[in-house]
């Protein structure tokens, strides 16, 4: 029962902590693992998720601190543990500012909202920019959820849930050791304001490459005609590929040097069932281009299609020679490279793949 006497209710908590510890544990893990999934499902990315019961005397202090003064000055009668939102608490790190809506959006559909806080606007409406940013829900399953019979022992616990970008989150561990912040010399506050710019311009660029890497993937929607008369252009002396300004030969004349999202469309093209990784593709990509620096697209293009049957048929024989050895596409790739300019691709294949290689084309 509720009461105003303190040292009555503070037991009470300590009681009631007690007995619930195990399965205030076992809803934390089961919380974590349900939005785990339903992240996975929404395919959002998260570096993190994870989650914590709070300390009882945490909790006593917290209720001290905010709560007690008021209710008492109030005459309100209280149990500690209805003040205690965050009991359970879950913290997720994503990596863009707006998968932080998105993620709202979706617990909105498993959960009901019992509070909210916004800590980027309640710092962006102020001028002092102390303070990490990020969203803070107080969650309840929902009635849907709450029917399931793997959620009956833990639908009465209400928790907190952080959600942060990744950059958010490392302000916060900082923040935290930044000592003095409400009274120290105004050029130190200046200092820590520049540094709490610098991390909210980064989310924000963060954000902007991943929107202009994803647009850049979209524009290229050349067909395969269209990068066949790239090449003869090139072929036919229309190009002249050792110009100094390749974006002015790119709007005059459709020139496109090879890059990782040209590479990965072509490539796609080739082995559609293939999954490129972006980390790979990347560094293959400079790779190609260390060997030919002006190469473009077209032409990267027609040496695919030029020796890509051939080297389909070595892949075979090969395959039947070494039982345990494959021909991935990228080393499909370097041979096609190496099948149709001998002299700049030389050494794309290692010794013994390039004798073998050759060995073969002789025989053939």
């Amino acid at each position: 029962m509720s009461s105003l006497d303190f040292e009555k209710e503070k037991s009470e908590f300590r009681e009631f902590y007690s007995a619930n510890q195990t399965n205030l544990e076992n809803a934390k893990n089961a919380f974590c693992t349900l939005i785990n999934s339903l992240l996975d499902h929404g395919n959002i990315p998260f570096t993190k998720i994870e989650g914590r019961v709070k300390d009882k005397d945490e909790c006593i202090k917290k209720f001290q601190r905010k709560y007690q003064k008021e209710l008492e000055t109030s005459s309100k009668e209280y149990e500690i543990k209805n003040h205690i939102t965050d009991l359970i608490g879950i913290r997720v790190v994503c990596l863009y500012e707006d998968d932080i809506e998105k993620i709202e959006s979706i617990l909105k559909e498993h959960f009901d909202i019992k509070g909210r806080t916004d800590k980027t606007h309640e710092i962006e409406k102020t001028e002092n920019l102390f303070g990490y940013k990020g969203l803070h829900l107080d969650l309840l399953l929902n009635n849907i959820r709450s029917d399931l019979p793997e959620y009956q022992s833990i639908k009465v616990y209400q928790f907190e849930i952080q959600i942060r970008t990744i950059i958010q989150d490392s302000w916060s561990v900082l923040d935290h050791k930044i000592k003095y912040k409400k009274s120290i010399p105004e050029k130190l506050k200046r200092r820590i304001n520049t540094l709490a710019a610098l991390f909210e311009l980064a989310d924000r660029e963060f954000k902007e490459i991943r929107d202009k890497t994803l647009k850049e993937e979209e524009r290229l929607n050349e067909t395969e005609s269209d990068l066949e008369m790239e090449f003869k252009k090139e072929q036919d002396g229309e190009l002249s590929l050792e110009s100094s300004q390749p974006y002015a030969l790119s709007e005059v004349y459709g020139y496109h040097k090879l890059n990782a999202f040209s590479f990965l469309k072509i490539a796609q093209h080739f082995f559609h069932d293939y999954q490129f990784e972006p980390h790979k593709v990347d560094g293959f990509t400079q790779e190609i281009i260390n060997f030919e620096p002006n190469i473009s697209r077209g032409k990267f293009n027609f040496y695919m299609k030029n020796s890509i049957a051939k080297v389909k048929e070595y892949k075979t024989f090969f395959e039947n020679q070494n039982n345990s050895d494959k021909l991935n596409p990228y080393t499909m790739i370097r041979h096609c490279l190496f099948c149709s300019n001998k002299d700049v691709f030389e050494n794309i294949l290692s010794n013994t793949a390039r004798e073998n290689f050759e060995n073969w084309l002789k025989q053939t």
